[in-house]
């Protein structure tokens, strides 16, 4: 029995990766659909190989995980975000964010397109990132004079680590890992301006190695998935609220109309952004009116 990590999945195999760095293709025993477990990219695994045919035989306990995109045991998630082409999303952006936070994966946001923007338009760029950064979020912005020296930041904030880049369609996902690791050489698209949406053309969720990082190129989308907790668990996925909500006058305060709200004062106040309390709402209103879901899947922690 070998052991290893999933770096590639597709059409029902799995390409593992064992500690001398050979790769091994293999499939998952019948069993596991069974009992609704699924092998996903980034998964530790116990599996055999003979004559180049190799069988999963258990999956590790993972120490976080995501289901768009389906990966497991990630270190740092990228989140690639444009500011112009497509135009930024607050929304979008804070919906990755609290997936992350529920799924206890660090974010890291970085904003692409700002050669495009004008001087107004870059002084409002400055302005969101320290928005973020203001929360405790790590954020870059590159700089128009040595953008180098911003790739250089993100190297060192992914050395030895597993990361995962996301975002919106179009945002330049691909680019940037081009411009990372040039040798990579991977498709880029080109951004509708009509639909003002990216085609996607990434394909397949893959684990590359960039210098001494463990990188997934992920396929682009322009929305995100339904959020997997009770929308009074909400407050608990925005760092800014956590540290104020104990101010509130009631316990279990879900900061809409109770009176005594202290992250609403601290809207008033400019400690929290309108920007992200409307994220919240937003949010806790869709958690509200979705569905139950109800999956023996297990890639949710």
């Amino acid at each position: 029995m070998k052991t290893g990590r999933i770096i590639r999945s597709l059409s029902g195999y799995y390409d593992i990766q064992i500690e001398n760095g050979d790769v091994q293709r293999t499939r998952a025993r019948g069993e596991f659909r069974k009992s609704g477990q699924k092998p996903i990219v980034g998964d530790f695994v116990d599996f055999e190989s003979e004559n180049d045919e190799g069988l999963i035989w258990k999956i590790h306990p993972r120490d976080n995980s995501l289901v768009r995109p389906p990966i497991a045991n990630i270190d740092i998630a990228v989140i690639v975000t444009a500011l112009k082409e497509p135009d930024f999303a607050p929304n979008l952006l804070d919906r990755q964010l609290v997936a992350l936070e529920a799924a206890y994966v660090k974010p890291l946001i970085y904003f692409t397109k700002s050669d495009l923007l004008t001087a107004a338009e870059r002084s409002e760029a400055e302005e969101i990132v320290a928005r973020y950064m203001k929360i405790g979020y790590t954020a870059i912005l590159p700089s128009l004079e040595n953008p180098q020296e911003n790739l250089s930041q993100l190297r060192v904030a992914l050395n030895k680590k597993v990361a995962v880049f996301m975002g919106q369609t179009g945002a330049g996902k691909s680019t940037l890992l081009n411009q990372l690791s040039p040798k990579l050489g991977l498709e880029t698209g080109v951004v509708s301006k009509a639909l003002s949406r990216g085609k996607h053309t990434t394909r397949q969720v893959t684990l590359i190695h960039v210098d001494d990082a463990l990188i997934a190129d992920t396929p682009g989308f322009s929305s995100y998935e339904v959020f997997d907790f009770a929308a009074e668990d909400l407050d608990d996925y925005f760092p800014e609220f956590v540290t104020v909500r104990q101010d509130c006058r009631f316990r279990g305060c879900l900061h809409l109309n109770e009176p005594g709200c202290a992250i609403k004062a601290s809207i008033i106040s400019g400690a929290i952004s309108q920007s992200r309390y409307n994220s919240y709402k937003a949010f806790y209103d869709l958690i509200k009116s979705q569905k139950p879901r109800y999956s023996t899947d297990n890639r949710n922690i």
